[in-house]
Parts: C-alpha cells; structure tokens; sequence
C-alpha cells in the first residue's frame, strides 16, 4: 500500500490549491476594483438581469436578493436568477456584469445549450462517484492482491469531478459571452464600461480553469499513488 500521508505527490495538492488561491485573489481584486465603478445610467444590478430577460423574451425567471457574498447564481431547476447583497442592489460595473452572466445561464436554460444540460445530468453522478472514490480506493488498496478492480473505478469515479469541471468550462464562457453581447445590444453599459464587465468575468471564468486543473492534478497524484501497483 503507497504511504499516503507523506509523501512526494502532495506537491501536486499543493500547487492546485496555489492556483485556486491565486485565481480566488485575482477575481477578487479585480471585483472590487470596478465595484467603484458605478455605470453611468444609474441602473441596479437587479433592474439590469430584468432587463435582460425581458428582452430575451424569457418570462417566468424571477430575481431574487439572496444572502451571501458574491453567492449568485441561476437554479435551472426552479428557474430563479439569485443576485448577491453585494450584487443586487449595487449600481457598481462589476455588480452588472454578475448580474448579467448568470441571466446569460438563463438564456442558456431557454435555448437548451447542450453543455448547460449535460452539466445538470452530472450533478448526481459526480456527488455519487466523489462520497464512494476514496472508500473504494482505500478497500482496494489495502486488499490490493484480491482488489485491483477497486482501486481503477475508485479513481474512475474520482475522476468525474475532473470532467464535471472541464464540461463546466464552455458553460460559464459561454454564459459571459452571452452576458456581455445583450449588454452591448441594450446599452446598459457604454463601451467603457462593457470592457470594465469583461474584465470582471474574465477573471472570474479563471477560477473555473483553476478548479479544472487543481482537479486533474487530484487525479494524475491518485494515478502516481496506485497506478503502479496495479502492474505489480
């Protein structure tokens, strides 16, 4: 059985969890810069999301304040955009272009974007394989001649948390590309102001890459760990 607790690949944890760091600073920093920012028409964050839907002709999605910070996000299931404090009634560059990407998950939602609804499907297949992976991880390992088979589909079903987090990728660019097309259709924000949002979600897209990669290194240190014993 590999010695788990000390041991060379950690490093691999530890750079992921530098990179997920960096990547929280820098969305962060890059929030609260243009949350000084107020846009020049005066418009909420929430008022802006309305906006949004309506002109996407999407009726039914109601927006809602929600508690927590920078905690946004859109429900595909009961189909509610739930803005922030911080987000919602703040009149802040940054505030609007949350605001807008997650409506931009809603048209996603209304036009069936397949990657939205394959993430949707994932959810419970990757809660599943996270709570079973390591427990059959470690029964295979330390039963390991009898247990090979164990061991793969542990790592397997850890690994889905790798793909629900690549299959995540194309939703939020695309939810930002969205987002910051109808604000340029609508002239919520003048051309500044639309760069200053751009900023924010690009920034904010990197802690998605970020969690992709601290999520493969968990897999390539799983690999490293017990991939070799299997060919013993």
């Amino acid at each position: 059985m590999p010695y788990m607790f000390f041991d060379k690949t950690y490093i691999l944890i530890i750079i992921g969890v530098a990179i997920s760091a960096w990547a929280s600073s820098y969305v962060n920093s890059t929030y609260r810069k243009y949350e000084k920012v107020s846009n020049k028409k005066g418009l909420k964050a929430s008022d802006v999301a309305r906006l949004i839907l309506r002109d996407a002709n999407i009726n039914g999605v109601p927006v809602q304040e929600i508690s927590g910070d920078l905690t946004d996000n859109y429900n595909s299931h009961t189909k509610i955009v739930s803005l922030s404090e911080r987000v919602s009634e703040s009149r802040s560059v940054s505030a609007i272009g949350v605001a807008a990407h997650e409506c931009g998950h809603a048209i996603q939602d209304d036009v069936a974007y397949m990657p939205l609804k394959l993430r949707g499907a994932l959810v419970p297949v990757v809660n599943f394989g996270s709570k079973i992976s390591i427990p059959l991880i470690l029964i295979g390992a330390i039963f390991f001649s009898s247990s090979p088979l164990l061991v793969t589909i542990g790592i397997w079903c850890f690994a889905l948390t790798f793909l629900f987090q690549v299959v995540t990728l194309p939703v939020e660019f695309n939810a930002s590309r969205r987002a910051l097309a109808v604000l340029a259709e609508n002239q919520a924000l003048d051309d500044e102001e639309l760069e200053m949002a751009r900023k924010v979600l690009t920034a904010a897209a990197l802690t998605y890459v970020a969690a992709a990669v601290a999520s493969l290194l968990q897999v390539i240190r799983l690999v490293i760990l017990f991939g070799g014993n299997r060919r013993d």
